[in-house]
């Protein structure tokens, strides 16, 4: 209903916008998952397609495998080529890497790709790291994650999410300048706990609002957007004054 809503509101935002010009700024479009909307999501290979793609930066989610390792999926299992699946935390990643991953968007055979692999790619392109974690994190293993990403990359060209907040806070504590994100995909969800912290918001399209968008700006706070991953939803979030707008398709 909440897409349904948004598809609606979209539709009047593009027709209105043919008539009347509206100053906004130009959002960075940050590839959701990678390119994933022609490409296996959270894969290598869709995070360098996203970077040729012309895409200012490129979203992903993070899970520990069951031997420490830090990799990009948005699921807690995987599923391989030949049907079979694997829960990421109680599997090794030599045991989650032994075959190729289940691929419905192309020939490529595609395997699980690390978190080091992904800022590799960002740093290769020059692109926004949009860093999700997926569950709860220990202190240790977030400082891990920031320590990965300053040997690989930059820490200021990362963004670190999570729906949790003690996740945030966590990460707050261990590295006050890095820059933190809400997940946020419920209206009945307060936000304005953000401000006290200094962390910015990324919303669903259904839930973004003016007021929202504003009140985080006020702040000092950056607002993104997601996913807009057809035409009248792309028109949609380019109707408010997002600084980043996530995408499948887009860049």
């Amino acid at each position: 209903m909440k897409q349904l809503v948004a598809t609606i509101l979209a539709i009047f935002t593009a027709i209105g916008g043919l008539f009347v010009p509206v100053e906004k700024n130009d959002p960075c479009m940050i590839a959701h998952r990678g390119y994933s909307g022609h490409y296996p999501e959270n894969t290598a290979l869709a995070f360098e397609k996203a970077g040729e793609h012309g895409s200012g930066g490129a979203e992903t989610d993070i899970r520990r495998t069951a031997d420490g390792v830090y990799v990009t999926s948005h699921d807690s299992e995987v599923e391989f080529k030949d049907g079979s699946t694997m829960i990421i935390e109680e599997h090794t990643y030599a045991e989650l890497t032994e075959k190729p991953l289940k691929n419905g968007k192309t020939r490529d055979e595609v395997y699980l790709c690390t978190l080091k692999e992904y800022f590799e790619i960002m740093k290769k392109y020059d692109m926004v790291c949009f860093v999700e974690l997926k569950g709860e994190f220990t202190d240790e293993q977030i400082g891990e994650i920031f320590a990965l990403c300053e040997q690989v990359y930059q820490l200021d060209r990362c963004i670190l999410q999570s729906f949790s907040f003690d996740n945030l806070l966590k990460a707050r504590t261990i590295c006050p300048e890095l820059p933190l994100m809400l997940t946020f995909g419920s209206s009945d969800t307060d936000y304005e706990k953000c401000f006290e912290y200094g962390i910015s918001i990324d919303a669903n399209l259904s839930v973004i609002s003016e007021e929202m968008v504003n009140d985080f700006h006020e702040h000092g706070l950056l607002v993104a957007g997601y996913t807009a991953n057809n035409f009248m939803l792309l028109c949609y979030a380019k109707s408010f004054d997002l600084d980043f707008i996530e995408s499948d398709y887009y860049a």
